[in-house]
């Protein structure tokens, strides 16, 4: 059972004592009664968690990040705000959009329900929005034909492994972030299985070509030669996307981490 769903059954059942309290079993206690410990609890509970309910579900959400594949934007442990409202107001437990709000960006940092297990959140940078051909060759990135510039950065020092990567400063329509390349990695992911539109991708040695299909997003980590992303499972639906993630507001190993995010 997801969170979100057994916060909701819980506000639900809460919800229910509060109220059944105030129209029926209220009436019924004498003025020495004590309430049930039941009624007592839900009560003072309802509120609280109608509050955190709403907030969860239309404004803002935290995430735990699990793993690399976000390196260096965004680290082992972080923990982080993610606006659920940015990219249209969804229904909770079932996440259909009931308004619309606004489109992923290239560049976005997204959190999105994997297509593989929808049980599941992952969290990944949008390379390519609808109708975009996004091309990955040699490790650089281009949309539509245009390549993305990238800057050459100092190198990045994998701590836990003791192990450099290259980083790069790349720019997508404005949006400029780091991403690290593995120059000794292949280009191109190994390809384990099929997905929904694969057959609007090209795939070498060399990299992919990919053609984004309406109502989708192409997706990749800022790691790039460490994330299994669009590359590997496919594009991501419009009703898998949770929201757009925007602040670091704790990581327990390292508290200078607090407020950045790029």
């Amino acid at each position: 059972m997801s969170f979100a769903l057994f916060l909701f059954m819980l506000m639900i059942i809460t919800g229910v004592v509060w109220l059944g309290d105030i129209v029926w079993l209220r009436g019924k206690r004498t003025t020495n009664d004590k309430q049930p410990w039941w009624v007592e609890y839900s009560i003072s509970f309802f509120p609280v968690i109608l509050v955190v309910f709403v907030l969860r579900s239309f404004i803002v959400e935290p995430f735990k990040i699990p793993s690399g594949s976000m390196i260096p934007t965004l680290l082992v442990g972080d923990f982080i705000l993610v606006n659920k409202y940015q990219f249209g107001i969804r229904l909770p437990i079932v996440n259909k959009k009931i308004v619309d709000v606004a489109n992923p960006a290239r560049g976005d940092v997204m959190v999105f329900r994997y297509p593989e297990d929808p049980s599941l959140d992952y969290i990944k940078r949008v390379v390519g929005v609808p109708g975009d051909v996004v091309t990955y060759r040699d490790k650089r990135i281009s949309v539509n034909g245009v390549v993305a510039p990238v800057r050459r950065l100092s190198d990045y020092l994998h701590r836990e492994r003791m192990q450099f990567s290259s980083r790069y400063a790349e720019d997508l329509d404005g949006v400029e972030h780091d991403i690290l390349i593995d120059e000794d990695a292949p280009a191109m992911l190994p390809m384990s299985r099929t997905f929904p539109y694969s057959g609007d991708c090209i795939y070498n040695s060399n990299g992919f070509e990919c053609k984004v299909p309406p109502g989708h997003y192409f997706m990749m980590g800022d790691n790039r030669d460490n994330s299994a992303d669009s590359r590997v499972w496919g594009f991501v639906p419009d009703q898998n996307i949770v929201g757009k993630a925007f602040f670091i507001w704790l990581n327990l190993g390292d508290l200078g981490r607090f407020g950045r995010f790029k």
